[in-house]
């Protein structure tokens, strides 16, 4: 689940965006002596290491973006932060505690409705993509499902990283759930947490085309050439969407909004697009809503920008994802879909 102007290309790949280092080292918070072995990761990106034998540790080649750094360790609380990299960063000591709750025995009750919510659960975290067919869920055990029949509300959330094998893109991520709705009366969905990539090991020209395939026509996409002041030149059109909500909307069928597409003019960056006080974050704004569509196709999405504005980063990332709403296309990419935000294109 960030804003300045970079230097970016025309042409792809779209950002010719700074690569940068971060270090730190890891102790133990009792007796100050260094961790070696620690897991150091960059939430949702795909750099990451273990501490040395001295406690170090050096993320090289960052993407410019806003990071949660992530150190995680057996019998040590998980540590986080935020890092907004632009550049090189060296971190003060990260000092992490011994975890005080023991492996306690789970009694598992059989739950009669479980393979069938996980089943709705898999299809609309996954998606509904030609991609997932090669991707799996390794440890679906480790999730736990809702199901309101009275409301028609579906949750779920992990209670450890749920291990995903995705051989389409090439990549195994492990995924913190923290939450997923599915609002069956509204119509809405909505999943939030932190992951892992690891690339896998085979044809990696393959996996490379199947992943530029996916990023072409992205939320991410769209994002970076809106930075890069190149929304037309790379095959986007956006309109101006005009929504009024419907009064006697309750659910169902009926439209939750009367739309009106303002077909001319087209809508550039500079239109939606501001600074902010803050190096390497961008702000979403308008008053209306933005009709995204990509080289004529007949999948748009809308975004609605809940918030007075959306921040988003270098990578194509929105600081806040509750602060949009996707109505369309990007609404329905699932996992299987999911990139790393560091993603680059291939160079040309």
């Amino acid at each position: 689940m960030r804003k300045l102007i970079v230097f970016l290309l025309l042409t792809f790949p779209l950002a010719a965006v700074a690569q940068f280092r971060v270090t730190g080292k890891i102790i133990d918070s009792a007796d100050k002596k260094s961790i070696p072995g620690a897991t150091v990761f960059l939430a949702n990106a795909s750099v990451g290491t273990a501490s040395a034998v001295d406690g170090t540790f050096t993320l090289a080649n960052v993407r410019g973006g806003q990071y949660d750094l992530v150190v995680s360790m057996i019998g040590y609380k998980s540590y986080r932060t935020t890092l907004l990299v632009n550049s090189d960063i060296k971190l003060p000591d990260i000092v992490i505690s011994a975890s005080a709750i023991g492996l306690q025995q789970v009694t598992i009750h059989p739950d009669p409705e479980w393979e069938r919510n996980y089943e709705f659960f898999r299809r609309r975290f996954l998606g509904s993509s030609e991609y997932v067919a090669e991707c799996k869920i390794i440890n679906p055990e480790v999730i736990d499902l809702k199901f309101d029949k009275s409301t028609g509300l579906f949750t779920a959330h992990s209670l450890d990283y749920i291990v995903i094998e995705n051989k389409a893109l090439g990549y195994r991520i492990k995924y913190m759930l923290d939450e997923f709705t599915n609002d069956a009366r509204q119509g809405t969905q909505y999943y939030a947490g932190e992951a892992s990539f690891e690339k896998l090991k085979g044809n990696e020209r393959r996996w490379e085309r199947a992943r530029f395939k996916v990023y072409k026509g992205s939320s991410m996409h769209f994002l970076r050439s809106v930075i890069a002041d190149s929304v037309s030149l790379q095959g986007f059109t956006v309109q101006r969407l005009i929504l009024k909500p419907n009064p006697d909307y309750k659910g169902g069928s009926r439209a939750r909004f009367f739309e009106t597409l303002v077909a001319n003019p087209k809508l550039q960056a500079d239109s939606f697009l501001r600074p902010t006080n803050r190096a390497g974050l961008y702000a979403l704004v308008y008053k209306d809503c933005l009709h995204v569509s990509y080289n004529g196709g007949e999948d748009p999405t809308n975004i609605i920008i809940n918030k007075p504005y959306a921040l988003f980063d270098h990578n194509g990332i929105f600081v806040d994802p509750a602060a949009i709403t996707y109505d369309g296309q990007w609404g329905f990419s699932g996992v299987a879909e999911m990139l790393p935000v560091d993603y680059e294109p291939p160079k040309k």
